[in-house]
């Protein structure tokens, strides 16, 4: 079920500001409160009356077969089947038209490695689903690490009942393929959202909402406790707290042998944390500012400010990665190495450790770039000054310009290959908008003295080979040969250079007659990277409509363009391009998006009645803005899942926690620019919106259906035409649980977009 925080009436204080309080900035009139009422019988009955009007719209003949082909692709048997390794097995989650709900299934590295691999079905959710009568989701499964000489057999499987982000987490025996019986003692927890971990074979550390177990003001779980096996959650010992204006608590053990550490966090808010490891009976606070990110691996403490960090006299740039040894740390050592600086073209994404070497993944201009650490090996000096980093890094060549390839560990707890092992093997995944998605797999190891890098392998000269093959690739949906990727750069209003890609057939015409689907999310250091779409492909890219020429002479039949903007507020340029977008600096996301959709029109591409936008989550709150400040830019806005009313946002379902990216309402302030940029309260009398599709789903419980219930209504009572609205009953915030819920809400959203955009 959805959870609202505090689902108060107009004008009543706000939970987490205690008594009431003059300096509460007063609400607007809102006619629509009642719509907030998720699964209220007067709301549910608005919801089906609107669904059953859009559905007449869009759901035509065309519809049906454009639904049709973007379900085969969702459904293909010739995708790539990613797998995770654990112990000798290879494990993997899959869905198509046989099972919508999926099988999780594993199988050998031998097989695996054949175009037709045996899997052994552990569960299959649709069966389960049948029998149970619940629309289970599949979310993942957490084994418990066995004992010395034994196989993972025990695993937690998180199962959500609507495709929302509270889960039941039970446990589940690989081997007999059952869930252990609760009646046995086995692990069968309620619905809440949480997280769970393994602290040994009969005991968990759980932070949950279940049970009466209190909920912070974001509704996440507030404590975490100690539960044994065959004991009950609401009577088991306290471990850990937050205050109850805090995010969320979250506990982990890592149980890598030898570093056995268990682990508390305080979610302040969606950039600050207090991360804290556990010392006998007492929590230790590991000593760094709120908003630098730590992770451990064995004796390494890894650390990533997310603002210029001061320490011993130094300055750490923000978005930079750094090492120190974890135990001289947390007894008091502030000796850290620079493993990573970035400039004003290259960001830190991600990284990942294999056994022995650490794999960074960065973006060069929203292009990919792996480098290889090595903490053996120091780096080289370079001549006439000191050493430019701490460990001998090391370009992995694997990525071609304008693509997104990650590398990340097989099993890093496994032996090294000196031993026979894959620990310090990796796996590659690279992709790009008219490349389709290839799978390789590569092994690090240190070249013997005197040895150069190989064809294939790491450069650099710090002495690492990869040796990198592919495995597998997915197949083409669209005739991907017949278009180009190019990038470009706008210029926003405060003279930020800011990037998209643009993909177009080959030869495009630039007459300003391309349908065109701008697309944007720009929130919470989210990057937007180069990505195969399919959908895209056979939705948008393949569809035809004939324009005639700007004379009304030559005829043109032509596909759509699609177009990525990476607008701050996102990470593409590390944390500086999501910081210059927070808060009272909101507007700079929506005025790079509002530069890039010009610079198509000064360009030729497109045209305000050919150019749509589109957006989900934060990316809805983007297009909102779209619609509500920017609509003599745009014939048609696709807004999905999205923030709307940022009057109430922080009261309904999971919106408190993110006060840290768009400020407090409630603070009259922080209201002076958070009602700039609030859809739901920029909407004026006598203004040519563009055509406006909203969408969502009623078991989302991180953003939840009412705000885009909210707009629509509203919409619609001022008398703006062409409005369309549409509520998925289940799926969560992806908006879809399933294939064929995910093909119905990707084809109502591009079909909308193109008879709007290109007439039919």
């Amino acid at each position: 079920m959805t959870t609202t925080a505090a689902d108060q009436a107009p004008g009543s204080t706000p939970s987490h500001l205690g008594t009431a309080s003059p300096a509460v900035a007063p609400e607007p009139p809102d006619e629509n409160v009642w719509l907030e009422e998720t699964y209220g019988e007067e709301p549910l009955a608005w919801v089906r009356e609107q669904n059953a009007r859009t559905e007449d719209l869009l759901e035509d003949a065309d519809y049906a077969a454009l639904e049709g082909s973007i379900l085969e692709v969702l459904d293909s048997t010739d995708r790539i089947a990613m797998v995770g390794k654990r112990g000798e097995w290879y494990y993997n989650f899959w869905k198509d038209r046989a099972n919508p709900k999926g099988l999780w299934r594993r199988t050998t590295w031998e097989s695996y490695l054949t175009d037709s691999p045996e899997w052994d079905v552990l569960l299959d959710v649709d069966a389960l689903s049948a029998a149970e009568d619940v629309e289970w989701v599949f979310h993942g499964a957490t084994f418990l690490r066995p004992a010395d000489g034994e196989r993972y057999r025990l695993a937690l499987v998180a199962l959500s009942p609507d495709g929302g982000d509270a889960n039941r987490y039970r446990e589940f025996d690989v081997d007999t393929r059952t869930f252990v019986d609760p009646a046995a003692g086995g692990f069968d927890l309620p619905t809440a959202k949480g997280n769970v971990s393994w602290l040994d074979a009969d005991t968990l550390l759980v932070a949950s909402t279940a049970e009466g177990l209190p909920r912070t003001a974001s509704s996440y779980a507030r404590t975490a406790v100690t539960l044994r096996r065959g004991a009950s959650l609401a009577a088991a010992p306290l471990l850990f707290e937050v205050p109850e204006d805090h995010m969320l608590a979250v506990v982990a053990h890592d149980s890598t042998p030898g570093f056995e550490r268990t682990f508390a966090v305080d979610y302040i808010d969606f950039h600050n944390r207090s991360t804290f490891v556990r010392s006998g009976d007492e929590w230790i606070r590991i000593d760094a500012p709120t908003d630098v990110n730590l992770s451990a691996h064995r004796e390494w403490l890894l650390f990533r400010p997310q603002q210029d960090w001061a320490l011993g006299g130094k300055t750490h740039p923000a978005g930079s990665l750094l090492a120190a040894r974890f135990e001289a740390y947390v007894a008091g050592s502030r000796d850290l190495l620079v493993l990573f600086t970035p400039d004003s073209h290259t960001s830190l994404q991600s990284w990942s450790w294999t056994r022995n070497f650490l794999l960074l993944n960065l973006l060069r201009d929203v292009s990919s770039e792996i480098r290889v650490l090595d903490p053996a090996v120091p780096e080289p000096t370079v001549a006439g000054g000191s050493a430019s980093g701490a460990w001998a890094s090391s370009l992995l060549d694997a990525c071609p310009p304008l693509h997104d390839v990650n590398a990340y560990a097989v099993d890093d707890e496994d032996e090294g290959p000196a031993d026979g092992g894959a620990g310090d093997d990796f796996w590659l995944v690279a992709t790009g908008f008219t490349t389709p998605s290839t799978l390789m797999r590569g092994t690090l190891e240190r070249a013997a003295s005197g040895s150069g890098a190989e064809e294939g392998a790491a450069s650099g000269g710090a002495g690492v080979v990869s040796r990198h093959a592919q495995l597998k690739a997915s197949p083409s949906f669209f005739d991907d040969a017949s278009y180009e990727v190019q990038q470009h750069f706008a210029v926003s209003e405060d003279g930020t250079r800011v990037p998209y890609f643009q993909v177009a057939a080959r030869g495009l015409v630039l007459d300003g007659q391309n349908p065109t689907q701008l697309s944007g999310y720009g929130g919470f250091e989210v990057s937007r990277t180069p990505a195969y779409s399919g959908t895209v492909g056979r939705a948008w890219l393949e569809r035809r409509t004939t324009t005639s020429g700007a004379a009304g002479g030559t005829q043109h039949s032509r596909g759509g363009v699609y177009v990525v903007a990476n607008i701050r507020g996102g990470g593409e340029y590390g944390p500086g391009w999501h910081r210059a977008a927070l808060k009272e600096n909101r507007h700079r996301a929506f005025e790079d998006f509002a530069a890039v959709a010009r610079h198509l029109v000064s360009r030729g591409v497109t045209s305000r009645e050919r150019l749509g936008c589109v957006g989900g989550s934060n990316g809805g709150l983007l297009v909102g803005n779209m619609l509500t400040s920017y609509p003599e830019l745009f014939g048609a806005v696709s807004c999905g899942v999205p923030l709307l009313d940022m009057r109430r946002y922080t009261r309904l379902s999971a919106g408190h926690s993110w006060i840290a990216e768009y400020g407090d309402p409630d603070v009259p302030e922080e209201w002076e620019y958070i009602r700039t940029f609030s859809p739901y309260h920029l909407l004026k009398d006598g203004v040519e919106y563009p055509e406006t599709f909203i969408w969502t789903a009623t078991s989302d419980d991180r953003v939840g259906p009412v705000q885009a219930r909210k707009m629509a209504a509203r919409m619609e009572a001022m008398g703006i035409r062409n409005v369309w609205f549409h509520e998925a009953l289940e799926g969560g915030h992806a908006g879809a649980s399933d294939n064929r819920q995910a093909a119905a809400l990707q084809a109502r959203s591009q079909h909308f977009l193109w008879r709007a955009l290109a007439g039919g």
